[in-house]
């Protein structure tokens, strides 16, 4: 009977048998190559040890390759109440995330303090790609707007992808008599000081685009900050406010049903829900842009594999029509990108607010 010895030839079993008896006869060695040989022994099943000690933890925490993820349900942090479009944009992709990667991915509401609650949140939990964050351009102005924060949004979590953009609208009454952007702006500097805007509450994204508007257009203004967006549209209508600053979201229903005018949208292009409607920098007001967004972070120790892994998730999540006619329906454009995008759109709204703040001379809480 013949084997296969490890050139590829035939040998016969007492040959075979002499090679194995060579190879367990350490008697016939030299103690000191004996305890050579047993050392690397050792110290090789010492690695192998580690290697699976490793490989297992990894297993277990979800810290290892990028299909690692997830290993167990996934909740993502939102700093907002439930039933906000902000909190309904996290539960759509919460939905579809659930169906492509066979875990369940849930949203917990942690409102309060700004976003300071929820951001704290995850800045503390495990960097395992199981607690994610909904950031949004409301981190971007905290980072200025408090005093003091427990946390530094930038060093303290690895941005992984954008989700939404909301744009803001400047919004007349639907019977006003302003047709146009440019309507308001001929009005606002033939009466400086006379006309009112109104946003939600001081430090809020509208009310700082407003601030932003007043100061590149060159106009006066007088900011009327009210509790809510429905206070601002009663305002609106009935005249106590002449023009208001808001997420489109909140009162796209009224805009369709012709109740509200949008005289422009604040970003750098027009919303497709809107194609006739002109961006602020179209018409009249070059250079203004101030939408608001969001994106996904987890805490900033995360492994790079991790981070790459949920963001292709979420690319694939983002690229579904279906997804992204429910979210344009609720007046947001789904838009994914990369972990360093969404860094650096992270780093440039906190530069930008916080000009706006400054020059607005708003006070840091």
């Amino acid at each position: 009977m013949s084997t296969i010895s490890r050139m590829g030839v035939p040998e016969r079993e007492g040959a075979r048998t002499m090679r194995l008896s060579a190879i367990l006869r350490p008697s016939m060695q030299r103690p000191s190559v004996q305890r050579s040989s047993m050392l690397r022994s050792s110290i090789g099943l010492a690695v192998l040890a580690s290697a699976f000690v490793l490989s297992a933890a990894q297993a277990q925490t979800g810290t290892g390759t990028p299909g690692s993820w997830p290993q167990r349900p996934v909740r993502i942090v939102v700093p907002f109440d439930a039933g906000g479009i902000a909190d309904i944009t996290a539960r759509v992709l919460a939905e579809r995330l659930t169906q492509s990667t066979n875990q369940q991915v849930v949203v917990e509401n942690r409102p309060g303090a700004g976003g300071v609650v929820a951001t704290e949140t995850v800045v503390k939990a495990a960097p395992d790609g199981h607690t994610l964050l909904l950031i949004s351009n409301g981190n971007a102005v905290s980072a200025t707007l408090f005093r003091s924060l427990p946390y530094d949004i930038v060093r303290d979590v690895a941005p992984v992808s954008t989700l939404g953009f909301f744009d803001m609208v400047i919004l007349a009454n639907g019977d006003a008599r302003y047709a146009t952007l440019a309507d308001l702006l001929a009005d606002a500097r033939a009466r400086p000081g006379k006309l009112n805007a109104g946003t939600i509450s001081i430090g809020s994204t509208q009310n700082l685009s407003a601030e932003l508007f007043k100061s590149m257009a060159g106009i006066d203004l007088q900011t009327v900050p009210f509790k809510s967006t429905s206070a601002v549209v009663s305002a609106l209508r009935s005249g106590d406010v002449q023009v208001g600053f808001e997420l489109l979201g909140p009162v796209y229903a009224q805009v369709r049903a012709g109740a509200l005018r949008v005289l422009a949208v604040a970003s750098n292009r027009r919303f497709p829900g809107l194609p006739s409607v002109p961006t602020a920098a179209e018409a009249g007001v070059p250079g203004y842009q101030a939408s608001s967004w969001n994106g996904i972070a987890a805490p900033a120790a995360t492994p790079r594999p991790i981070v790459e892994r949920i963001a292709a998730e979420m690319a694939l999540a983002l690229a579904v029509p279906e997804l992204r006619q429910r979210l344009s329906d609720l007046g947001v454009e789904a838009r994914a990108s990369t972990p360093a995008a969404l860094h650096e759109l992270l780093v440039a709204e906190i530069a930008k607010w916080k000009g706006v703040i400054e020059r607005a001379h708003i006070e840091r809480q």
